[in-house]
């Protein structure tokens, strides 16, 4: 018996040894209902003990809060969602009854900034059809910008880096964030444009933004602007 007891010495039951105890004995508490009355922990609301079942009260209620936060932000992303959709539906009804394409560029940077209340927003179409050379959408553009659009799979957003395409802004010093949104006829095809979407507000764009809408608009206008090439 004495080594026994020495041996029990040397390994003391530990804290897991009592959970995994617990664990494989479901029927524990039923034998010792008692003790679930007396079990006291400490409140996260303060150092004051509370009995076990007040503390499970209390576990229940902030998970129904957080549950309730959750669907306050579903709700208001859901709410979101639906005015963006509703503004791109009406940008793409301007796309399709336009009935001049020469204006059509200017026209996609116009509705897009005031429907999506954009502050700064400038396009540029190359490899134009010669009709179109001498507007200002098809001057100017050098290879180094011509690259990086072609280089894009998906819009890029964040802060400006001294992007070139930046230039064709009116104001450079308040495009803190950017979207850049290559137009392109096919997804594995060159770029043949870029829309340059910009804000002094340095999270309007940021790396962490889903760009579906900005897909879709990449897309809708590239068919509209197919138009003016040859």
């Amino acid at each position: 018996m004495k080594s026994i007891h020495a041996a029990d010495a040397m390994n003391p039951i530990t804290e897991d040894d009592i959970a995994n105890y617990l664990s494989n004995t479901p029927d524990f508490f039923e034998r010792h209902a008692q003790l679930l009355a007396q079990v006291q922990l400490t409140s996260p609301h303060g150092n004051r003990a509370v009995s076990l079942q007040e503390r499970q009260a209390e576990m229940l209620r902030e998970k129904i809060k957080a549950l309730e936060h959750r669907l306050m932000d579903m709700v208001r992303h859901g709410t979101e969602n639906v005015v963006t959709a509703d503004r791109l539906q009406r940008w793409t009804r301007g796309l399709l009854t336009t009935r001049d394409p020469r204006g059509l560029p200017w026209q996609i940077a116009a509705d897009l900034q005031a429907l999506f209340m954009v502050p700064q927003i400038a396009i540029k179409v190359w490899d134009c059809d010669e009709t179109y050379a001498s507007e200002g959408y098809a001057q100017w553009v050098s290879d180094d910008v011509k690259a990086l659009a072609t280089s894009l799979t998906a819009p890029y957003c964040g802060l400006n880096a001294g992007f070139e395409a930046a230039n064709w802004l009116g104001d450079v010093r308040a495009a803190i964030s950017i979207a850049l949104i290559p137009l392109r006829a096919e997804p594995e095809a060159p770029a043949f444009g870029l829309l340059v979407l910009a804000s002094p507000d340095a999270a309007r764009f940021n790396t962490d933004m889903g760009t579906d809408f900005l897909e879709r608009i990449a897309e809708l206008a590239s068919a509209a602007l197919s138009r003016l090439r040859p």
